[in-house]
């Protein structure tokens, strides 16, 4: 089987750093995860990531995605974190094929459409 399309939520939490706020590591893992060709504007781009107030959304090839998220960490604990917790979620399907960068997109937009046939009433 070839690899799995993953649409997965991360949240990273360093742990044991010298200040309560974490936007500085957080800025680091944004940045290793636009270098490794992740975007924030999902454009016809093989993988998209969107950052939001306790997490980042990620999709693509699950060997990416997992990849990317390794790095983060590697980038992290580079910058002096010395523990990193790190909550995943992640989905696949294999019953039809998600246009590559819309997973997450097409969640959001079916939900949404389901929500305005409520204003239509």
């Amino acid at each position: 089987m070839s690899d799995l399309y993953a649409v997965a939520d991360f949240c990273l939490i360093p742990i044991g750093t010298a200040n309560t706020s974490v936007a500085e590591e957080i800025a680091e893992c944004q940045r290793i995860l636009a270098a490794s060709g992740l975007t924030y504007n999902v454009r016809r781009i093989a993988l998209s990531s969107i950052l939001h107030g306790y997490g980042t959304n990620i999709e693509g090839p699950w060997s990416k995605v997992s990849q990317a998220i390794h790095d983060c960490h590697a980038a992290v604990h580079a910058k002096g974190a010395q523990r990193i917790a790190t909550d995943i979620r992640i989905g696949t399907r294999v019953d039809r094929d998600i246009p590559v960068g819309q997973g997450n997109n097409a969640k959001v937009t079916r939900v949404q459409s389901i929500l305005a046939q409520d204003q239509q009433h």
